[in-house]
């Protein structure tokens, strides 16, 4: 049976810092976190060289080798030398593996070099997309029920009630429909990003992809956000229509509006520009959701605790910032008179 796992430090007269590991080191088993090791790389005086002591240690997996970049990456920071002489043979073929093929800076995405594998793409635009219909769906017939009952209520008073098919037009195209898609997505697609995100964290997925070169901001973050952003218009301009349909339900059948009255007024009400206005607030709402969620996914601690943290987080940081956007959006299309 393979012993429990450990890890501790040793400084060498010279200056060294010996990292000795002990036990079974797979995923399975779970593995000492790096804090320990990162805090005393960088306690004073600082160690000159990194070294390691794996002559006690027993199986081990990928979760070595992330755990090892850590420590390798806070070495460089504080300048220390690393020697993995002491490391097994095929650890050491990794990591030599690993710095020769350095991990992408995010800038590369803003220059269009960046690589979305298209499965990953239309997956996660299905997950954002159509298995969210029924859920927009719902919200915005009832938004439009909403809408329409209470503008007629207080229009029926000055015998303008057919203008109620105006109120429900203007406010779902131009501010709601795109609004209340973007909360729905927050709750449900935002809160999976941070979970997913989250959970790889703690996994120690995120760290391999980074041992094997690969960026987790192109090969995780980026396909999620071109997703949403993509969807996002898409969902709000359905959400517009079924909107619609709701206060004309309401407007036709408790309030005796007529059908291709109701039907007219619409017509009349909305211009291209309505649309246009509430599609790019949606895109933008896309964007600040998907940021939202990988942000706190990807800064999750190493919990499970801590990932239902990052998850609320990622919750009410996106729906903090829809509402910031929104005020933001109102006050510019006042001021440009869209």
């Amino acid at each position: 049976m393979a012993r429990e796992t450990e890890v501790s430090t040793a400084r060498l007269q010279d200056g060294t810092l010996v990292v000795r590991m002990e036990g079974s080191w797979v995923l399975e088993g779970g593995i000492p976190p790096t804090e320990s090791v990162i805090r005393e790389i960088s306690t004073l005086p600082q160690p000159a060289a990194i070294a390691f002591d794996a002559s006690r240690l027993a199986k081990w997996d990928s979760s070595l080798l992330a755990f090892l970049r850590q420590v390798a990456e806070a070495a460089d920071a504080g300048g220390a030398k690393v020697d993995a002489s002491g490391l097994p043979p095929g650890a050491r073929r990794l990591m030599d593996l690993a710095a020769a093929v350095p991990e992408r800076v995010g800038v590369i995405v803003l220059m269009g070099r960046a690589k979305v594998r298209g499965r990953d793409f239309w997956l996660f635009v299905q997950e954002a997309g159509a298995d969210a219909l029924p859920i927009v769906s719902l919200i915005s017939f009832l938004i439009g029920v909403i809408l329409a009952f209470n503008g007629a209520l207080q229009l029926r008073q000055f015998g303008a009630i057919v203008w109620t098919a105006n109120i429900v037009a203007i406010g779902m195209a131009r501010s709601l429909g795109p609004m209340m898609t973007a909360i729905i997505m927050a709750g449900r697609t935002g809160a999976a990003y941070a979970a997913q995100l989250g959970t790889m964290t703690v996994n120690e997925e995120v760290d391999a992809l980074r041992t094997l070169g690969i960026s987790p901001i192109d090969f995780l973050v980026l396909p999620r956000t071109l997703a949403l952003v993509f969807m996002m218009p898409m969902l709000a301009l359905y959400a517009d229509f079924v909107g619609m349909l709701g206060g004309a339900v309401i407007g036709t059948l408790a309030f005796g509006i007529g059908t291709q009255e109701y039907l007219t007024q619409t017509q009349n009400m909305l211009t291209m520009k309505d649309f246009l206005s509430g599609l790019y607030m949606a895109a933008s709402y896309g964007v600040l959701i998907a940021i939202a969620g990988c942000f706190r996914g990807m800064g999750s601690g190493r919990s499970a605790a801590a990932v239902g943290e990052a998850t609320t987080k990622a919750v009410v940081m996106a729906i903090v910032l829809i509402v910031m956007a929104t005020a933001f959006w109102t006050v510019l299309y006042d001021i440009l008179g869209v």
